[in-house]
């Protein structure tokens, strides 16, 4: 699969068939992950993969599992969303928060190298580790989606980061930026249409 080909076929998947993924296949992804650029050049990434359905089960334990739809609706409501592609995505995510991960082949938790808070910056430089760790991330959907997968992201609250450090034990100098579900998508898997956007609407030749 050719690059634009991952780049219009990429979609955020939340159901997926109970199976593992191959342990080289994740491996390959995650080394395409490792391909992005870099503020430092060190590419101060790590990664915890989970398939096991016990240790997926600790791993989103602190995330709700019983969001029912109208819950939902009253959640879309409160963040006064009007836009109707916005309201189908975030009506098919919110309820499946759990299920999209613990169901998915494997759960991945990239960790990023910082040893100052990510959030008291003192100057837009100071998020240089956080911004590279979203292009590592993005090598890795494009990566999945090459591979014939799905993939799903969940950020953490920081009631999930403080349980998953004691359950984990990652460093005290890395974040967690998100969660991703990697998995064979389920033959009825929702696939919410995304918002077309004509790429003439947003370039600005010399100025705004």
């Amino acid at each position: 699969m050719d690059l634009y080909t991952a780049i219009n076929q990429r979609r955020t998947i939340r159901d997926f068939d109970d199976r593992e993924v191959d342990k080289d296949i994740i491996s390959r992804i995650l080394e395409a992950g490792l391909k992005a650029p870099t503020n430092d050049h060190l590419r101060s990434w790590e990664f915890i993969v989970i398939s096991d359905k016990e240790e997926k089960a600790k791993i989103v334990e602190q995330i709700s599992k019983d969001i029912s739809i109208s819950r939902a609706a009253g959640i879309v409501k409160d963040w006064q969303m009007t836009d109707d592609y916005q309201i189908r995505m975030y009506m098919d995510g919110i309820p499946k928060q759990y299920s999209m991960l613990y169901h998915a082949g494997c759960i991945v938790l990239p960790f990023f190298k910082q040893s100052w808070p990510l959030l008291e910056p003192e100057t837009l430089s100071s998020l240089n580790p956080f911004a590279s760790i979203w292009l590592c991330i993005e090598n890795i959907l494009l990566a999945a989606t090459a591979e014939g997968l799905g993939v799903s992201l969940r950020i953490p609250s920081k009631n999930e980061l403080d349980y998953l450090r004691e359950t984990v034990h990652y460093p005290e100098d890395y974040y967690m930026p998100c969660y991703l579900g990697i998995g064979y998508p389920a033959k009825d898997a929702a696939e919410i249409s995304q918002k077309q956007i004509d790429i003439n609407d947003r370039i600005h030749v010399n100025q705004w």
